[in-house]
């Protein structure tokens, strides 16, 4: 096999393309067959193929081929840089995804998540970083979502977060990500502060019209250690089983800036007295629009927002 040059000329521009191509043995005699289009190869991924490319003889013989021609002509057999590969014979193992993984790890990074959590969830005598595992969960929140006990038995070994993080997939249990998410709890205010001031400072965000509404998740079993699990309306057309409230509120731009966690049996309209006092109290007052379902209005509560 042999890389073939291809210049092309295009507005007073010439350029080159590389494809990789085999001689193949045909009936009606050799023929020259294109394996792959490798398209304008730089001097840099040159010399990166000659690294990482290398092919042996199908019939075991010493016999080199040049893999850069200087010319287009077929290589000559006695490069001592070059052997054959049987590519019958190769084949790929254990792939891991790192494309998507690797951009929501940025991102982290970009927006200092990282120094946040480090900040409010410090290291101290723990093997691995609280912010690392926060880290790991968010993003699978958003490559992947899954169960904890997923992401540790599964999710986590097929990404390319292992190196990223430099954590390794022993350290990543169900266990540890369960009682980070305890920790994660009791930073939650002090997370969500900074959070709130970072975001303003990166996108100029205002705080003058808020977004507010809610949302239920249902809990399998008894849930008798959860104070919060009560049986109310389910979203979810799930009657069977307890839930807790979900409350969010956003900026018109959909970046967060708080959360709460309510018992299951909370009625809508019950929630807007006690989170925008909570907001007010967290973030100080203001002449500011708040957006709700007409279901958390009442005559009290407008009476309460005026």
């Amino acid at each position: 096999m042999f890389l073939r040059r291809y210049r092309r000329t295009v507005a007073g521009k010439t350029l080159t393309y590389f494809a990789l191509v085999e001689n193949v043995r045909t009936q009606a005699g050799p023929r020259q067959h294109v394996v792959a289009h490798l398209g304008e190869l730089n001097a840099q991924q040159e010399r990166r193929w000659q690294r990482t490319v290398t092919f042996h003889n199908r019939q075991g013989e010493t016999q080199q081929l040049r893999l850069f021609p200087e010319e287009d002509h077929v290589p000559l057999p006695d490069d001592p840089d070059v052997v054959r590969i049987r590519l019958s014979s190769v084949g790929w193992t254990n792939p891991r995804d790192f494309g998507d993984v690797w951009l929501a790890w940025r991102l982290w990074r970009f927006l200092q998540l990282d120094e946040i959590v480090a900040h409010h969830l410090p290291q101290g005598e723990r093997t691995v970083r609280p912010a690392d595992i926060v880290a790991i969960e968010v993003i699978n929140r958003l490559c992947g979502p899954c169960s904890e006990f997923a992401l540790a038995e599964h999710w986590y070994a097929s990404t390319g977060l292992e190196d990223l993080l430099g954590v390794a997939d022993r350290e990543v249990t169900k266990d540890r990500l369960y009682r980070t998410l305890d920790t994660l709890v009791a930073a939650q205010k002090a997370i969500e502060k900074d959070l709130k001031d970072q975001l303003g400072l990166l996108f100029h965000l205002d705080y003058d019209l808020l977004l507010y509404d809610l949302t239920s998740t249902y809990l399998e079993g008894l849930a008798e250690d959860n104070d919060l699990a009560r049986r109310g309306h389910s979203r979810d057309h799930r009657r069977d089983c307890k839930q807790v409230i979900l409350a969010l509120i956003v900026t018109r731009e959909g970046f967060p800036l708080a959360h709460f966690t309510l018992a299951g049996n909370t009625s809508d309209v019950k929630t807007v007295r006690t989170v925008i006092t909570e907001v007010e109290e967290r973030f100080g007052k203001a002449h500011r629009v708040w957006v709700m379902d007409r279901g958390m209005i009442s005559d009290e509560i407008l009476t309460f927002l005026r």
